[in-house]
């Protein structure tokens, strides 16, 4: 069972992902989607990929193709906010499943790590979240409360925040702040 927050945070990510407002994710939903449409856009433009590239195709090979095997419980080519909140409870509970969030969230940091350096400070942070449709106070005030104050977050810190954002019921935890935004209304 989802908690009222955790279900919060989730539908939160679903409305963002929702481009035409109707209730279900789609392809053409995700192809749009600031998050994932800024991953590619991000692939091609800031390390000069283009399709065909790994890096440029690993957002539908990871994050699209992988919602549909694990969210899409009826297989007809939708994720609607139930089967959301359903594939994240049983992600939560699930170790072969979390090998796809560990993928998910690895693909992530790769893409707001813009300086590649292995971190990601607040200028990747906020330039990744601008992108994305997020204001830069936003953006910046979402960074302090996710570092802790710290200038950089590893990879294996992301991984937890990561982890923190998606499963964690704590309103408290820094995770809650990975979207780069200081709330969820």
């Amino acid at each position: 069972m989802v908690s009222d927050f955790r279900r919060k945070k989730l539908m939160y990510m679903f409305k963002v992902l929702d481009k035409d407002g109707n209730g279900i994710i789609e392809k053409k939903d995700f192809e749009m989607s600031c998050c994932f449409g800024a991953c590619r856009a991000h692939a091609a433009q800031q390390r000069e990929m283009k399709q065909g590239d790994s890096t440029y195709d690993e957002c539908f090979e990871i994050v699209w193709d992988a919602l549909q095997k694990v969210g899409d419980s009826n297989s007809d080519g939708q994720v609607s906010a139930e089967e959301w909140v359903t594939m994240w409870d049983t992600v939560s509970k699930s170790a072969a499943d979390r090998d796809w969030l560990d993928k998910y969230c690895k693909f992530i940091f790769k893409m707001q790590d813009l300086n590649g350096d292995g971190f990601i400070d607040s200028d990747d942070f906020v330039a990744a979240n601008i992108k994305s449709g997020t204001s830069k106070e936003e953006a910046w005030a979402a960074f302090q409360k996710l570092s802790q104050g710290k200038p950089k977050i590893s990879m294996t810190e992301f991984q937890k925040l990561w982890y923190d954002f998606f499963i964690s019921d704590d309103p408290n935890a820094p995770g809650n702040f990975i979207i780069g935004r200081p709330s969820f209304d």
